[in-house]
């Protein structure tokens, strides 16, 4: 056991004791923001921001959809991508003939590979 005089679970530092020590507390305005689905979210901003710099528009905390500040019309997603593989960009980027030739590239690259590691292993052996 250590023979320290310091209160258990206790620090120097270790966290404000009051108002004095938190800073200086910015004035706050709360908008409200809503989803197509029904969600109200009410994001704080800082008061001194202009509202040119404001966010017309927020992601939904509970959904992901975009929100608007209008809840009679909220704003709705243009179109929803389904997830593509890296097979599915390639095939955007690629045409049957440039895939093919790229193909029969990599099969006789392994080929002579192949034939090399043979070769190699019949004159050892």
């Amino acid at each position: 056991m250590s023979n320290s005089a310091s209160i258990r679970g206790a620090r120097v530092g270790a966290g404000p004791m009051g108002e004095q020590d938190r800073g200086h507390q910015v004035p706050k305005i709360t908008l409200s923001f809503y989803c197509s689905n029904g969600h109200e979210s009410h994001p704080m901003f800082a008061a001194t921001v202009s509202s040119e710099d404001l966010p017309s528009e927020i992601d939904c905390p509970n959904c992901g959809l975009p929100a608007g500040k209008d809840k009679a019309n909220p704003p709705l997603v243009a179109k929803i991508e389904p997830y593509k593989t890296h097979l599915a960009y390639v095939k955007e980027r690629r045409t049957d003939e440039e895939a093919a030739q790229i193909l029969d590239e990599a099969l006789s690259a392994i080929r002579e590979r192949r034939e090399r590691a043979a070769a190699a292993a019949k004159a050892r052996g």
